[in-house]
């Protein structure tokens, strides 16, 4: 929370008021040097390529298995499903 130069007012209501707008306000978050800007940036980028990809490999897989395989991996995961408690 940054502090502001003008003193904060006498009045309950008012101050509560400024208070509350001090908590709630948002801060933008700067990094603090160039790398740690870019290695966030590398993150980001790399967790838009993972989903990507993982949102292509389901329906790929799925089309890959026969339908005898993709009952037997049904059945085992609802197994494994209602066997727990």
């Amino acid at each position: 929370m940054r502090r502001s130069s003008k003193p904060l007012p006498k009045d309950p209501n008012k101050l509560a008021y400024e208070i509350t707008r001090l908590s709630t306000e948002e801060q933008e978050e700067k990094p603090k040097d160039p790398q740690e800007a870019a290695q966030k940036t590398i993150s980001e980028y790399l967790a838009l390529i993972g989903k990507r990809g993982g949102l292509k490999g389901g329906p790929a897989r799925a089309k890959k298995l026969s339908a005898k395989k993709r009952k037997e991996i049904a059945q085992k995961a609802a197994q494994i499903r209602w066997s727990k408690k």
